[in-house]
């Protein structure tokens, strides 16, 4: 006698929508539910925001919860390195949402991450706390300090480009270069405008001719080398204009401060 085969666990309804890659990424939530031992009860889904979910399983909904997100691919990438790979080299893997697991959607055009969700923890920008605003702060100077020298900062740059002073050069040399075209004949600005442009140029032309003591100044007194969670940039080591990175999505990069 043949024994039949166990039959399947049954399907969740995740509930559906419109967005690129869902089947890509409801087939993975399967896998994702099963080893959180979400496995039973309602199946509630929250839109967050543009391309952001949260995925309540449970009673009422909050049992288990998860947070979903869609990226362009290279975005996925960077965030996927920061979480398995970078802050776990700088020992601060447990400061961020674990990465459960990724989707890509079947043409390439977008992939899914699943994240735990650390639930409502976000700063208040209108009423920040200072006492979590320190706490913030804290840790950027520590993520600063462990990552300053380390192996990893080459490969943060490739995938995240630079953003220190070429960057800052490329900038001010597209502003300059903008609002100088932004006069007689090219355009006719009223006498409030013109004021206006005068005055912007005026404080251009400064940061521009303070950038080589700047500069100077970073190279001799340079700190460690910065690294944040999603961009990266060094230490500077010339301030040679060349065109500016732009990356699509959220992310956050080295700041200096410039003489003035």
């Amino acid at each position: 006698m043949i024994d039949a085969p166990p039959s399947a666990p049954p399907r969740h309804s995740i509930p559906g929508t419109a967005e690129p890659g869902w089947t890509e990424l409801c087939d993975v939530l399967e896998d994702v539910l099963a080893d959180n031992g979400a496995n039973g009860g309602p199946i509630e889904l929250e839109r967050l925001k543009s391309r952001v979910y949260r995925l309540g399983v449970g009673a009422d909904g909050r049992a288990h919860s998860f947070v979903l997100k869609r990226f362009d691919p290279w975005l996925a990438r960077r965030n996927e390195l920061v979480l398995r790979r970078w802050l776990p080299a700088l020992g601060l893997e447990e400061r961020a949402p674990r990465l459960l697991a990724t989707a890509a959607e079947r043409h390439g055009g977008c992939v899914w991450h699943v994240y735990e969700d650390l639930g409502e923890g976000a700063l208040d920008p209108a009423h920040p706390d200072p006492e979590r605003v320190g706490v913030v702060v804290a840790l950027i100077a520590e993520l600063h300090t462990r990552a300053a020298g380390h192996a990893l900062v080459p490969e943060c740059r490739h995938f995240c480009g630079n953003l220190g002073a070429p960057f800052f050069a490329a900038n001010l040399a597209d502003a300059i270069a903008l609002l100088e075209r932004l006069a007689p004949p090219r355009v006719e600005p009223t006498p409030e405008q013109g004021a206006l442009r005068g005055r912007l140029l005026t404080r251009l032309y400064r940061l521009r001719d303070d950038l080589p003591g700047a500069c100077t100044c970073s190279r001799r007194s340079a700190g460690p080398i910065r690294c944040c969670t999603v961009t990266c940039g060094r230490r500077t080591r010339s301030c040679t204009p060349r065109p500016a990175v732009s990356w699509r999505g959220s992310s956050t990069g080295t700041t200096r401060r410039w003489a003035r």
